[in-house]
């Protein structure tokens, strides 16, 4: 064998070796045989797998690692080193919580060892003292969570520093002339870490892409998309690939599909909906039963596996609805076109198709592909408004196309029966323990710029829990159907657990302080008392920071293979089916479905099971994507009111000041207490107060005050406020 040949198989087996590690040590609870640990670093060839096998034997006889059962193994617990993850504070130090400690680790900056927010590392436990808190230093970085990072370039003659927008990224990234990429000084940016060398202060980085000036409207939307790692546009071969798709009807398709046609179908979506991925279905039959199809775009007919366009879908694996636009998960020939279940067109689409009575009792199920034609698009006003009046004229003011006109009868009478059929459905729901979250959701008036002109909130009405009802019908069932078979088949879950009793207690203490209680005895005491509570509280002041705090002490709703059903909805089985143009898990159902309803085997639930963590991921950090741009608009707006007085309610209290969200228009910023002047305020965390020394005047989480516009900053999305005083001490504003 040739030298060049030996370091090649050497390096190949340090490579599985540190593999193995990274496996067992971020799971050390878990045991895993060789499939599994093959699976997860990638390896597919016979003789990787088989170099993997004799690893796996030699560590174990070396008590590097431990095989629990025959073929099993897990890493070997120290009695001084953990895996976790690393949260930074904004000063700069850290804690790192490890999952079989009660207490997180503290680490100081200065042993951090190079370790960002989010890594996965090995940290060190220093022996415990008395009455102190843990604490360590990191010893290995395992996984980087973030590599790329958005801020500003400072640039110099032969070199540049990006200082990073993020709080919790404590050093400057340097960049080498060479690598600067023809960014202007000043310009934000997004910048790539590639090396940290061992001595130096900063990390070493190369700009990928300049979003231009700092503060103009794109610059800053296009910023707050990369800072999650969220694209904005489609790489030209994913888009060539989708234009190549051949979108027509065939009939040779259509021989192979449940033709509903001719069956009276209508869509009820937003106003300014460009895609339409789900419609209703209404039939009276001859046994007097109503005939009621959800029919859902049928994405998975065009997005095939092992396709530029597959792969795009999953990487993305949901769509960004930010306030001023929709980053799609799919390319626009699909999501507003092809897959779009537009008015007076036949689209291929997935249906679940229910008899139901008056009762809202389902008497016959069917799944399976379809085609269907659009007779009607309504927006949730126009569906509204047939549903309040039980008339067939739609007014000129709340018509889509502008222009009074009359609605067929039929489609009248079907929206009224679906209508009375939703809320039968709901009342049930509502009786077995779901619980009822209808958060207002703030929403703002736009000019041809961008800007922000007005803010008006969104509630759900009679129309929004009509569709919402038959699409959780259509989740639900289609979970049933397949979670219920034995033996048991991989599918994609959509789970939510029960709530963690400490943050019902937490909220119980805040809530209290409104004149409101929770009955937290059992689980149906628990969930009747917080459909209470959310029911007592709509249109008061403290409505949106009550919603809020319930909705956080809940626990998050993931996908999963693992079925433990929906807490918040009271369904032992949910999937997600319904939006397949926007959230990759329903392109994954919609396949899984088709797969045993064409009997077809169970496929590798460990691949799936990555799959689903991966898109809760993905829909987490659109989430905070969206939050951002809901607060960039938000102080957007304030900027035209910084004379204007304003009633707000206390939202948070921190050590350093007190959150206020202003009433009339739920923008949130801050009262640092260093400029609350008419006393010195220490924080009282038991109290969720700041209390004044002399005076002992408290400003406490809930307690209205009147503030006024003191600094915005779009660029670190920061609202800053005065505080004028309590509203009750002040005039009050009308």
């Amino acid at each position: 064998m040739s030298k060049k040949k030996k370091i090649s198989k050497k390096h190949k087996s340090q490579g599985i070796t540190k593999g193995i590690f990274s496996v067992l040590e971020k799971a050390p609870k878990e045991a895993f045989n060789y499939k599994q640990i093959a699976s997860k670093l990638g390896i597919t060839d016979t003789s990787r797998r088989n170099l993997l096998i004799k690893r796996l034997g030699e560590l174990a006889a070396k008590d590097k690692i431990e095989e629990v059962a025959r073929g099993k193994y897990q890493i070997i617990p120290s009695q001084h080193y953990f895996f976790g993850v690393v949260d930074m504070t904004t000063r700069g130090n850290a804690y790192v919580s490890v999952e079989e400690l009660e207490d997180d680790i503290f680490v100081p900056h200065n042993k951090l060892n190079k370790a960002l927010h989010g890594d996965e590392v090995e940290v060190y436990l220093y022996p415990r003292r008395k009455k102190k808190k843990p604490e360590g230093e990191i010893t290995k970085i395992f996984n980087r969570k973030k590599t790329t990072f958005v801020g500003v370039l400072q640039l110099q003659k032969n070199f540049g520093f990006v200082v990073a927008s993020d709080p919790k990224m404590y050093a400057d990234i340097f960049v080498p002339k060479a690598k600067i990429n023809d960014a202007a000084d000043g310009d934000k940016v997004l910048v790539a870490i590639k090396d940290w060398p061992e001595k130096a202060d900063s990390p070493y980085g190369k700009i990928l892409e300049s979003f231009g000036r700092p503060g103009e409207h794109d610059t800053e939307i296009h910023a707050i998309l990369a800072e999650y790692g969220l694209p904005y546009r489609f790489p030209e071969d994913v888009e060539h690939e989708a234009n190549q798709l051949d979108t027509s009807i065939k009939p040779e398709e259509i021989a192979k599909r449940r033709d509903m046609r001719d069956v009276l179908t209508f869509t009820i979506d937003p106003k300014d909906a460009k895609d339409f991925d789900d419609a209703l279905s209404f039939q009276v039959l001859e046994n007097g039963l109503y005939q009621v199809g959800i029919h859902i775009a049928d994405v998975s007919h065009y997005v095939q596996p092992g396709t530029l366009l597959e792969e795009e879908a999953f990487n993305r694996a949901t769509s960004v609805y930010l306030v001023d636009r929709v980053v799609p998960m799919l390319p626009e020939i699909l999501s507003n076109n092809a897959c779009s279940l537009r008015p007076h067109e036949e689209k291929y689409t997935f249906s679940a198709v229910f008899q139901l009575d008056d009762n809202a009792k389902i008497h016959n199920q069917w799944f399976g592909r379809t085609v269907i034609y659009s007779d009607q698009r309504f927006a949730y006003e126009e569906a509204q408004h047939i549903i309040e009046t039980e008339g067939d004229i739609i007014p000129e003011d709340i018509s889509l196309s502008g222009k009074e006109y009359k609605v067929d009868a039929a489609i009248v009478e079907a929206t009224l029966k679906l209508d009375q059929l939703a809320k039968t459905m709901r009342k049930a729901r509502m009786q077995n323990g779901a619980i009822s979250f209808d958060k207002v959701e703030v929403k703002f008036d736009l000019d041809e710029e961008n800007v922000p002109t007005g803010v008006y909130f969104k509630t759900s009405k009679d129309a929004n829990k009509l569709i919402e009802e038959f699409m959780l019908l259509a989740n639900k069932k289609v979970a049933e159907f397949i979670g219920k078979q034995t033996p048991t088949k991989t599918f994609v879950y959509r789970v939510h657990d029960e709530p963690d009793l400490d943050k019902l207690f937490a909220l119980q203490g805040i809530i209290g302080r409104f004149g409101h209680k929770l009955d937290l005895r059992d689980k149906s005491s628990i969930t009747s008392s917080l459909n209470k509570l959310l029911k007592d509280v709509q249109g008061e002041k403290e409505q949106n920071l009550v919603d809020t705090l319930a909705i956080r002490s809940m626990s998050k709703a993931k996908y999963t293979t693992e079925n433990i059903g929906h807490y918040g909805l009271a369904f032992d089985h949910y999937s997600h089916f319904t939006s397949p143009i926007r959230r990759y898990p329903d392109v994954m159902a919609h396949r899984l479905l088709q797969q045993y309803l064409d009997g077809g085997r169970s496929p590798n639930m460990m691949e799936y099971e990555e799959k689903c963590r991966h898109s809760s991921e993905m829909e987490n950090l659109a989430a905070n994507a969206e939050r951002d741009s809901i607060k960039y608009m938000q102080i957007k707006f304030m900027e035209d009111h910084k004379d204007q007085e304003f009633a707000g309610v206390i939202s948070g209290v921190t050590e350093w000041g007190i959150y206020v969200e202003i009433i009339a228009n739920k923008c949130e910023g801050m009262v640092r207490i260093r400029e609350i002047k008419d006393d010195y305020y220490v924080f009282d965390e038991k109290q969720y107060a700041l209390v004044g020394e002399v005076t002992k005047n408290i400003y406490q989480l809930g307690d209205e005050v009147i503030v006024k516009v003191k600094d915005t900053d779009l660029i670190k999305r920061h609202l800053d406020f005065d505080l004028l005083g309590k509203r009750s001490e002040l005039t009050p504003i009308t």
